[in-house]
């Protein structure tokens, strides 16, 4: 495959390959994201080889490779992804834990949606998205978009969409598995991109799963969930749920243009969309608490 459209998020990402590049093989994961569209949000056309940042280009970020086993935290690698800025354009480098001694280097801008990546070790044949190259894409397209990113489960129910945040171990998939067992549309269990669209906002999925198809729904209540001994909920104000929102988005702090637009779209968002703190017991009772309460 020489070119391929993926609608993710409500973004259209095409992805080609240059003439000197290799053949392109989608994941599994974006199968059904797949689309017929001759227009895009951002173009990104693939090489073979590698482009090496100038001895000028200043490192704005570099991230280490951490897996999570029993419940922390262990760094496997201290330089897993870093982002340059030269000339204008970022670049952003990265290794693949999945594919070793395959590299990848694209190049991109914040102002312009035609981008480039350069694979090193790619074979004649390759996957263009592959982890963590598919998260940092999405991500970036939210930035520029001042969109939201965020650990979260969401479902909908009864023509009402819920949003339950949290960090690992707090519940989103317990949560959803809970709505789920009712009946509810379950957008995802792990995480969302949040859209503004004429001042509603929706929740989309994000392809992490093989079985994973596009997915969104409008937002009406959003829970900071943990696990709790009683069902209780505590609404926040506004200037308190802004910092508990932020707490669980993924974001990368380094452009004072890119933290701006994204607390103006969170600030937005906690303005619109009333915002509760959750403790919950892992049972119906919750589905229950929660629909008699909201």
């Amino acid at each position: 495959m020489r070119s391929y459209n993926l609608n993710i998020a409500g973004y259209n990402i095409r992805v080609e390959s240059a003439d000197d590049g290799p053949e392109l093989v989608p994941s599994p994961r974006f199968r059904r994201n797949i689309v017929e569209n001759p227009e895009y949000d951002v173009r990104i056309r693939v090489h073979h080889g590698s482009v090496k940042p100038n001895e000028d280009a200043e490192r704005l970020f570099v991230a280490p490779y951490s897996v999570e086993v029993k419940g922390y935290k262990i760094n496997r690698s201290d330089n897993f992804w870093s982002v340059y800025k030269q000339n204008g354009d970022m670049l952003l480098i990265t290794n693949f834990p999945d594919s070793p001694g395959k590299k990848a280097t694209l190049k991109f801008s914040l102002a312009i949606r035609e981008w480039d990546l350069w694979i090193e070790n790619a074979g004649y044949e390759t996957d263009p998205l592959e982890y963590p190259l598919d998260g940092l894409i999405l991500y970036y397209l939210t930035s520029v978009n001042a969109d939201i990113m965020i650990h979260a489960s969401g479902v909908y129910y009864d023509g009402r969409g819920y949003l339950f945040s949290g960090v690992s171990g707090k519940g989103k998939t317990t949560m959803a598995m809970l709505w789920d067992n009712i009946g509810a549309h379950v957008i995802h269990d792990d995480r969302l991109v949040i859209r503004n669209f004429d001042g509603i906002f929706r929740m989309f999925n994000t392809p992490i799963y093989n079985n994973d198809v596009p997915r969104n729904a409008p937002i009406d209540r959003i829970f900071l969930i943990g696990h709790g001994d009683e069902n209780k909920m505590v609404r926040l104000r506004e200037a308190s749920s802004v910092s508990h929102i932020i707490s669980n988005c993924i974001q990368h702090n380094y452009s004072q243009d890119l933290i701006a637009r994204f607390l103006g779209s969170v600030s937005l968002m906690c303005s619109k969309i009333p915002v509760s703190t959750l403790t919950f017991k892992p049972d119906r009772s919750i589905i229950e608490y929660i629909l008699r309460n909201e």
